[in-house]
């Protein structure tokens, strides 16, 4: 048992230490940008991602024009409650 537990945490250990050389050892190494906007093919055929999407739909539209209601009567008020 003891065994099988120190032998995962140094294949784990050993992962790390594999996926982490370009950013240790390269100057100002970074982790690459996987997301979607990271990529320039994707941004050029205007695909973005689900929450920049989701922010560009939220936002106030400045020209849009404010809808009227009608007062209700109190027979649609007695239906909605």
């Amino acid at each position: 048992m003891l065994k099988t537990i120190l032998i995962t945490m140094l294949i784990v250990a050993i992962c790390i230490a594999l996926l982490s050389v370009k950013i240790l050892f390269q100057k100002n190494g970074r982790f690459p940008n996987t997301h979607v906007s990271g990529s320039k093919a994707m941004r050029k055929r205007g695909i973005g991602c689900v929450q920049s999407q989701d922010r560009e739909a939220q936002k106030v539209n400045p020209h849009a024009i404010a809808e009227w209601r009608r007062p209700e009567t109190e027979t649609e008020k007695t239906i909605n409650n």
